[in-house]
């Protein structure tokens, strides 16, 4: 049976929650997304595209996909359509121009979780009380990191960490990461925005995921610390315990 745990934060400094999450229990679909762009229109993107995959998933029963193949197809082709809409939205009026949003999703079945990922939200593994980022963040700072030119520490508080290289709507064609994850009994999946993972260092997230708590507590605690460590943006986390 899985157990799950989801909570928003708008955090101590944003004025707006730009952030949206959605949970599909009947499918094992847990989806968290963090919108970009002025005025509301940061709001209006992670609601649309989290809006749009929650609809996708209705229309299109992800179980009719078989194999490997035919699930990875079917989520490239809703994170294509997804960032069509919100291309769409965005041309349609002046105030959502150049809106975008991340967007990171988990698919759980049959021991196994598809995870899908555009932008810098996350997704993690705890097993045996270690942790594991499954996800690449799409970020100006990540490729200086693989380039070797920036270490992990000094992007931390690097003045261009926040630049994000992909994203839903921002560019005509949408190019998701796809993982495939094996999963055991005790594991938990969490997904979660940067205004969690820019606040609290993964050794912090290991040991609240370790605490032994309930889905809906570990959220909480989560929250709790992020804006603990500042809470200079939205915060949004979703746990998936198997």
């Amino acid at each position: 049976m899985v157990q799950v745990g989801f909570k928003s934060d708008r955090g101590l400094k944003r004025k707006n929650n730009e952030d949206s999450c959605f949970v599909i229990p009947e499918d094992k679909i847990y989806i968290v997304a963090d919108g970009v762009g002025g005025n509301n229109s940061g709001e209006v993107a992670s609601r649309s595209a989290v809006s749009f995959v929650a609809d996708y998933v209705k229309r299109n029963p992800v179980k009719q996909a078989k194999g490997r193949d035919e699930i990875k197809n079917y989520f490239v082709q809703c994170i294509q359509e997804a960032n069509s809409l919100i291309c769409n939205l965005s041309r349609q009026s002046s105030e959502d121009s150049g809106m975008a949003t991340t967007l990171v999703l988990a698919y759980v079945t049959r021991r196994k979780a598809y995870v899908v990922n555009i932008g810098d939200s996350r997704a993690y593994l705890l097993r045996n009380g270690d942790l594991t980022q499954i996800t690449e963040d799409h970020t100006y700072v990540n490729t200086l990191i693989k380039s070797g030119a920036l270490t992990e520490e000094a992007a931390r508080t690097h003045d261009k960490r926040h630049i994000i290289t992909r994203a839903l709507g921002g560019d005509e064609t949408a190019e998701p990461d796809i993982f495939e994850v094996k999963l055991m009994k005790d594991d938990i999946l969490l997904l979660c925005t940067d205004g969690l993972h820019g606040e609290v260092e993964d050794s912090r997230i290991q040991e609240i995921l370790s605490s032994g708590l309930q889905m809906s507590e570990l959220c909480n605690q989560l929250i709790t610390r992020a804006n603990r460590s500042g809470g200079n943006d939205n915060i949004t986390v979703v746990c998936v315990k198997m």
